[in-house]
């Protein structure tokens, strides 16, 4: 997640739930430009991260309502499909440090959502479309011919469309995974500063927020970010991410090649949220597939859940806690997230 759509007015080590960015700069040093210490350098990285990043994935581009859909594959076709969905302005690379320990046994396809990573722009964003995108991925990419359906895995952003598939297309799929994913909306202090920025805008109209273009790699790299903010330890993952978030672009006054975000910046702005599923104020949906949620032991999804306020998720589903984990799991405790998930897929679904 990058800086310029990504600041939150949460206190230092903690976390706020929701999938559309803020604005603030209360922030520690350590969480608001993690790889700022590096200076352009990469981290170095443990033996098992290395070995996963060497399994080259198998990139494909694969069109669905007029969109070209970036893929990353690993396994062989005719194994189980698994279909990774990433999380709010992300991309198809934050699972690749996964990927190969899960195409032991599976067919394993990552996508790149609509308006992220390599994946085209959309002039409006639907949950519909998602969940029609993820079956045409799942199709071109082989998961199904492993002789059943795959099984869908989403985190945050990626885990609602997940769901939303689940509920609405369950025909797609055979068994739904979400991690740390939340539907419960910001909390007060969120809505009370975007209440605020609202009546700024609202005085002065603007077009569209272009993207933030920086003067060298290095440049860009400090001012990665996660979203929501949260303390991480394992740098050589952020770097990884970071540097797969990004894309080479003229300056915009001309001087020469510079480096943006690969995320649509007004994303949000086009995101259609009317479906009452995703709104987290409807009733919960007769699921008709097996879904399950893994979460961090620290994410304030959690946090926010403990503290007395309802989820959307509350008693429906069963639930997995990962120790030490914020809500990027996948960053937190990947080897962890790694033999959960083969544990739980090798005895689940039944």
């Amino acid at each position: 997640m990058a800086d310029d759509v990504t600041k939150a007015p949460e206190p230092a080590k903690t976390e706020t739930y929701d999938d559309r960015p803020f604005h603030s700069d209360d922030l520690p040093p350590e969480v608001r430009a993690p790889l700022a210490p590096f200076k352009g350098e990469e981290p170095p990285a443990p033996a098992w991260f290395k070995w996963a990043i060497a399994h080259e994935a198998e990139q494909q581009f694969v069109e669905s309502m007029g969109t070209r859909l970036e893929t990353l594959s690993w396994g062989e076709r005719g194994k189980p499909g698994l279909l990774l969905v990433h999380g709010n302005s992300a991309h198809a690379e934050w699972w690749s440090p996964l990927a190969p320990y899960l195409a032991k046994d599976y067919r394993v396809t990552s996508m790149s959502l609509a308006g992220m990573g390599n994946s085209d722009w959309r002039e409006t964003y639907k949950f519909g479309d998602f969940a029609a995108d993820a079956e045409a991925v799942s199709r071109a990419t082989g998961l199904y011919e492993g002789g059943r359906k795959p099984i869908y895995i989403g985190h945050s952003f990626g885990g609602g469309q997940v769901f939303f598939a689940a509920a609405r297309y369950p025909q797609n799929m055979h068994a739904a995974v979400l991690v740390d994913t939340g539907f419960g909306g910001p909390p007060p202090e969120v809505l009370a500063e975007r209440a605020k920025r609202a009546e700024v805008l609202a005085n002065n109209p603007s077009p569209d927020r272009p993207t933030r273009v920086y003067p060298s790699l290095e440049k860009a790299l400090e001012r990665f970010r996660l979203m929501p903010p949260q303390p991480a330890e394992n740098y050589y993952i952020l770097d990884f991410i970071a540097r797969r978030s990004l894309k080479q672009t003229p300056m915009p006054d001309g001087s020469g090649q510079g480096w943006a975000w690969k995320f649509d910046p007004n994303m949000w702005e086009k995101l259609d949220r009317s479906d009452g599923i995703m709104s987290g104020t409807g009733d919960f949906p007769d699921l008709k597939v097996p879904v399950i949620h893994l979460y961090g032991d620290k994410s304030r999804i959690i946090d926010r859940r403990k503290a007395g306020e309802r989820g959307f998720l509350d008693g429906h589903i069963p639930e997995i806690e990962i120790p030490d984990s914020h809500h990027h799991v996948m960053i937190d405790q990947p080897l962890a997230l790694v033999a959960a998930l083969r544990t739980l897929l090798g005895a689940w679904p039944h």
